[in-house]
């Protein structure tokens, strides 16, 4: 991202979490990508110092965009699946989780060999990782 904005070229990819909340929640999504990114970083920094990892994803999980007019984890678990978010099965779960950079083209509801794929290694991560990712469960 770095080498790109210094050589001029547009910048993508290598948001975390914290980042993409604060951009979802204080700033503009598409014209300005790189100037947006460089107010990004210092305010994703204080969000991080200042609430839990776990209410970030909280956030994150409740204002993401998960199909058109589709926002939060709950309407996307009653849209893809017919569920509350507190019923989707662990492979609910993980089709939602990979279907996020791109809800539209990445339908959980009808996934394709490779979102099945994605899902499955992110399924098996999830249950080595238990004690860390209770909330699949």
């Amino acid at each position: 991202v770095v080498d790109d904005a210094l050589a001029g070229e547009a910048t993508r990819g290598a948001s975390t979490i914290t980042m993409q909340t604060v951009k979802n929640l204080f700033l503009w999504s598409r014209p300005l990508g790189s100037v947006r990114k460089v107010v990004e970083l210092p305010l994703a920094v204080y969000f991080d110092a200042v609430m839990s990892k776990r209410r970030i994803m909280e956030i994150y999980l409740n204002i993401a965009e998960w199909g058109p007019g589709i926002y939060g984890i709950e309407a996307a678990a009653r849209h893809h699946f017919g569920v509350s978010a507190k019923q989707l099965s662990r492979r609910q779960a993980a089709l939602l989780a990979v279907s996020l950079p791109n809800p539209i083209a990445r339908n959980p509801a009808k996934p394709g060999p490779g979102l099945r794929r994605l899902a499955s290694l992110i399924e098996r991560r999830a249950s080595r990782s238990s004690a860390y990712v209770g909330c699949l469960d």
